[in-house]
């Protein structure tokens, strides 16, 4: 596996942990990083022993600050990978589930980051926000169109205009995070979510994300009756959707091979 200066990556038991490893700029992300990022994505979307992906912060302080600003004052906006901010911003044919460990700050970018994954889990110290407009940007690495499309439009409105960040049980309230929990249990609680996630077929996981992001915006009866899933035939083909069934009637925890 390749070494990175500015994220960790590790894969254990199904699971592929990513660590933003910038805590002396509050993991704020700089060309370097994302292009590293773009690596990382692109290794655990192509592993088929990979199921779910963790994305954190290094340290207690911050999850990303977003942006490296002083890095932006000196050498310009600079280059972005084609995957966009950390290389997931922009990426959308990754259906394999994602978690965001949010741990402190989580601004700009870095709440762009964590509105780009499935599930966010908070500690109760973060902060979320897209402060853009305060500085003369705009969230444009997605955050002006997720955020309105998780929460509701004038609360989205409200954020972005005042460019004010909000702490994280307000964020779980409008159902942007999905649990807040003490700092010194994010990650043992984020690990909690993975493997209760992978108790299902990580085919059928694939299957479920891909089309419910694809049928997003659209009418139901496109969405569901006038659209050909590739993947939920193949799912339906698959040997997990003979073990799902035959482990049921068999009383006993089935053997996903995502096959």
């Amino acid at each position: 596996m390749a070494e990175f200066k500015f994220l960790k990556y590790e894969k254990r038991d199904h699971i592929a942990w990513i660590t933003i490893n910038r805590p002396e700029v509050l993991n704020a992300l700089h060309p370097p990083a994302n292009f590293e990022g773009e690596q990382i994505w692109n290794d655990f979307a192509a592993d088929k022993d990979a199921w779910v992906a963790i994305l954190t912060g290094a340290g207690a302080r911050a999850f990303s600050a977003g942006n490296d600003l002083k890095y932006t004052a000196e050498h310009g906006m600079g280059p972005f990978p084609k995957g966009g901010f950390c290389g997931i911003t922009s990426r959308y044919d990754i259906d394999k589930p994602i978690i965001a460990a949010v741990n402190g700050f989580a601004m700009g970018g870095g709440f762009e980051l964590a509105l780009s994954c499935d599930i966010i889990i908070a500690a109760d110290h973060a902060r979320l926000g897209l402060p853009e407009p305060r500085v003369g940007l705009a969230a444009g690495a997605g955050g002006v169109h997720r955020l309105p499309r998780q929460v509701p439009l004038k609360i989205a409105m409200g954020m972005m205009l005042t460019a004010k960040p909000i702490p994280a049980a307000e964020a779980h309230r409008w159902g942007v995070v999905n649990e807040v929990v003490a700092g010194k249990d994010l990650l043992a609680t984020t690990e909690k979510w993975a493997r209760e996630i992978m108790e299902c077929s990580p085919l059928a996981l694939r299957a479920t994300k891909s089309m419910a992001m694809e049928g997003l915006g659209r009418p139901i009866e496109e969405a569901h009756g006038g659209r050909r899933y590739e993947i939920m035939e193949r799912l339906m083909k698959s040997k997990d959707a003979v073990e799902g069934p035959l482990a049921f009637a068999q009383k006993r925890k089935p053997n996903w091979t995502g096959e």
